[in-house]
C-alpha cells in the first residue's frame, strides 16, 4: 500500500481500477465453483454461469472504458488492457457465449435448443443491467477520481459517424468475430484464445472510434443503457439488430451459400 501511495496521482487511479477488474474476475471465479459444486439442475446451472459470465465481461468493461477516457490521445495501453483482458476472459468464460449473437449462432447451427437459449439469453440481459447497476454503486465509492456515480447515470454517445456506417461497422464485427469462433474450434484451446484475443483488440481498434466495436448487444445495454433510454431506434438497430445481421450472413454465407456454390462447381466439373 505505501508503494502504490508513493505512486502519481493517474498511476495510482490506474492500479486501483486494474486491482477492481482482477478482483470481479476472482469473485466471478469463485461464484462460478461454487455455483458447479451446488447447482445441479442443468438449466439452473447453466442459467447461473452464463449470468457470472456476463457480469464479468460488462463490468470489466465499463471500467476498461473509464481507463481508455484518462488518456484517449494514447490508445496503446487501452489495447494491450483489452488484449489481456480479453485473454482472462477467454480463460475464464470457457462454456459461456456472454454475448446474445453467440447463443443465436449456437441456435441456428442446431447446437443449441431454444428453450436453453431463450434460458441464456435471458440471463445474459438480467446480468447486463444488474452489472450496470453494480458497478454504478461500486463508482460510487469514489475509488478513484474517476469514480462518481453520475458517470454512470448520463448517456455519453459512442456513435461518432452516421447511422449506415455505424450498422455497417457494428455488422462487419459481428461478422469477422462470429466466423472466427466458428472456424477456430478445431485450433487448440491456448492458441485459439490468444487468437480471439488478438482479433479482438483488431476491431476495438479498427471500429472503436467508429461505434466502440461492442459486437455484443448484452454489453451494449450494460454499457449504454441511457442512451437506450433516450434513443431507443438508434441503438436498437445499431447495437442489436446490427450484430445479429453480422451472424445470420455468416451462417448463410459458410453453411449455405459456399457450400451451394460448391456443388455447383463440381456438378458443372463432371458435366
Amino acid at each position: 500500500m505505501s508503494t502504490l501511495l508513493g505512486l502519481r496521482p493517474e498511476v495510482q487511479d490506474t492500479c486501483t481500477s486494474l486491482g477492481l477488474m482482477l478482483l470481479i474476475v476472482l469473485f466471478m471465479g469463485l461464484a462460478r465453483v461454487i455455483a458447479r459444486q451446488q447447482l445441479h439442475r442443468p438449466t439452473t446451472h447453466a442459467f447461473v454461469l452464463e449470468f457470472l459470465a456476463t457480469f464479468q465481461l460488462c463490468c470489466c468493461t465499463h471500467e476498461l472504458q473509464l481507463l481508455s477516457e484518462q488518456d484517449p490521445a494514447h490508445p496503446t495501453w487501452t489495447l494491450t488492457l483489452i488484449y489481456f483482458f480479453s485473454l482472462v476472459h477467454g480463460l475464464t468464460l470457457v462454456g459461456t457465449a456472454s454475448n446474445p449473437c453467440g447463443v443465436m449462432m449456437q441456435m441456428i447451427l442446431g447446437g443449441m435448443s431454444p428453450e436453453t437459449g431463450a434460458m441464456r439469453l435471458l440471463a445474459q440481459l438480467v446480468s447486463a443491467l444488474c452489472s450496470r447497476y453494480c458497478i454504478s454503486a461500486l463508482w460510487s465509492l469514489g475509488l478513484t477520481k474517476y469514480h462518481f456515480n453520475e458517470r454512470s447515470l448520463a448517456c455519453k454517445n459512442p456513435i461518432h459517424t452516421d447511422m449506415s456506417k455505424a450498422i455497417i461497422t457494428e455488422a462487419i464485427c459481428s461478422f469477422i468475430f462470429h466466423s472466427a469462433l466458428l472456424h477456430f474450434q478445431e485450433v487448440r484451446t491456448k492458441l485459439r484464445i490468444h487468437l480471439l484475443a488478438a482479433l479482438i483488440t483488431f476491431l476495438a481498434y479498427a471500429g472503436g472510434s467508429l461505434t466502440g466495436a461492442l459486437f455484443n448487444p448484452a454489453l451494449a445495454l450494460s454499457l449504454h443503457f441511457p442512451c437506450f433510454d433516450e434513443s431507443f431506434y438508434q441503438f436498437f438497430v445499431v447495437y442489436w439488430l446490427a450484430p445479429s445481421l453480422g451472424v445470420l450472413l455468416m451462417i448463410l454465407m459458410f453453411s449455405f451459400f459456399l457450400p451451394w456454390l460448391h456443388n455447383n462447381q463440381m456438378t458443372n466439373k463432371k458435366e
